[in-house]
C-alpha cells in the first residue's frame, strides 16, 4: 500500500484493456483532455477491472506509464441482493455499495416491485447502475469491478442469504450474503420461515439507507476493511 497516497493523488483512474499497452477509450481521452484539462505529465491510476493497475501519465497523444504492474488482494465475496428503488434511489444506492467494497450486486424483484421492473424500464436501470458502478469504481481506486448480474426473485436466491429483516438477528458473522427490500417491505410469506434474517439497527431505515448498512456491515464483518470484529486483540 507504499503506492496508496500517490493513487490517490492521481487525476484520475480509468479503465484500459490492456496494462502492457495502455490505450484510453475515444470518450475517456475526450473527458481527460476536454472536461478535465490533464496537463501533460499528469498521473493517472490504469487499471484493467481485475486487480491489476499501474500509474501512468499523459503524454501529448496517448499515455506514458510510469510504474510496474500491480495486482492488488482480492476481498473477500460479498453479495447484496438489492431490489430497485424510486427515482435515483437506487442509484445513489449502488455507487455507495460500490463504494464500501461489496463485490456483486444482484437486482431482486420482489413481489411489490415487479410490475415497476420491465422491459425497457428494466434494461435503462440495468445499464445506469452498471455505469455508475464503473464511475465510482474509478473515483474511490477501487481495481476490482463491482459485478451487476441479471435480476432474480426471491425463488432463485440462494439458501445462505439472509434477509434484512427489522426483528433480525445482530449477529453477522459468517454471512456473506443478504437481501435488502423495496419501499414498504417485503410482502407477506414472501420469504420461508426458515431464512436467516438479520437487523440494520434499532431504527426504521429508507431502503438507499438500509442498503448502504447492509453492504458496510457485509464487508467490514468479512475484512474487506482490513479487520474484522472479534479479531485479535494483540495484533
Amino acid at each position: 500500500m507504499h503506492e496508496w497516497p500517490r493513487r490517490v493523488a492521481a487525476l484520475a483512474q480509468l479503465r484500459v484493456a490492456d496494462l502492457s499497452e495502455p490505450v484510453l477509450s475515444r470518450d475517456d481521452d475526450h473527458h481527460l483532455r476536454r472536461v478535465l484539462r490533464a496537463k501533460e505529465g499528469e498521473e493517472l491510476v490504469l487499471t484493467d477491472g481485475r486487480g491489476s493497475w499501474r500509474l501512468g501519465a499523459v503524454a501529448a497523444s496517448g499515455l506514458d506509464v510510469v510504474s510496474d504492474v500491480v495486482v492488488d488482494p482480492v476481498a473477500p465475496e460479498t453479495t447484496l441482493y438489492l431490489a430497485p428503488l424510486k427515482g435515483e434511489r437506487g442509484e445513489w444506492a449502488v455507487a455507495k455499495a460500490t463504494e464500501v467494497g461489496v463485490s456483486t450486486i444482484v437486482p431482486l424483484v420482489s413481489q411489490r416491485l415487479a410490475h415497476k421492473f420491465r422491459g425497457e424500464a428494466r434494461d435503462k436501470v440495468l445499464g445506469r447502475w452498471r455505469r455508475i458502478a464503473e464511475e465510482t469504481c474509478g473515483q474511490c481506486r477501487r481495481t476490482y469491478d463491482l459485478v451487476i448480474t441479471e435480476p432474480v426473485t426471491p425463488e432463485d436466491v440462494p439458501v445462505d442469504a439472509a434477509i434484512a429483516d427489522f426483528s433480525g438477528s445482530g449477529d453477522w458473522s459468517g454471512l456473506r450474503a443478504v437481501c435488502v427490500g423495496p419501499e414498504g417491505g417485503w410482502a407477506p410469506g414472501e420469504w420461508d420461515d426458515s431464512r436467516r434474517r438479520v437487523s440494520l439497527g434499532p431504527t426504521v431505515l429508507r431502503g438507499e439507507t438500509a442498503a448502504v448498512v447492509a453492504a458496510a456491515l457485509l464487508t467490514f464483518t468479512n475484512g474487506s476493511w482490513g479487520f474484522t470484529l472479534g479479531g485479535d486483540e494483540n495484533e
